[in-house]
């Protein structure tokens, strides 16, 4: 297959600029209305653990996806549906991954605003990524991925 920027599904946008657009905008409001969620001694901690639980999903997924030779970039035409790994557990441990290390910052920081961020992220992740994703590997792998996606959940 080839391997081109227009080769993979149309979404709103790349996926990491999402995730850093929706932490921006969570700072920017916390820092011009500050709103606590937890106290600093449960929030680092807790904050600590997600963000670790996010990066581990990342490094998971990224090393699957690497095995399988398929490529990261959402933009590029994938060479295959990976189904090993974490992807037998979730099939999106990527944006998983994106909406859990939003948590894990919001509660690092201690902002309601950040917080707040995160079920927006999960979705215009969601309607923007995934499911323009979904409907092309559905397109282009036709009975394989969707006995997969029977198979395995969407996010957890």
């Amino acid at each position: 297959m080839q391997d081109k920027p227009s080769g993979g599904p149309s979404v709103i946008a790349l996926p990491p600029l999402i995730l850093g657009a929706a932490i921006a905008l969570g700072l920017v409001l916390n820092f011009f209305w500050p709103a606590k969620i937890l106290t600093r001694g449960v929030a680092v901690p807790l904050g600590l653990l997600v963000v670790l639980g996010a990066i581990t999903l990342g490094v998971l997924a990224v090393r699957e996806m690497r095995g399988a030779n398929t490529p990261l970039d959402v933009r590029k035409t994938p060479t295959r549906i990976v189904t090993s790994g974490i992807f037998l557990r979730t099939r999106n441990p990527i944006y998983l991954g994106m909406v859990l290390l939003c948590a894990g910052v919001a509660l690092l920081v201690d902002s309601l605003w950040l917080a707040v961020m995160v079920p927006l992220l999960a979705l215009v992740l969601q309607k923007g990524v995934i499911e323009p994703e979904e409907n092309y590997l559905g397109r282009n792998f036709g009975e394989e991925y969707l006995r997969y996606k029977e198979r395995v959940r969407r996010w957890f």
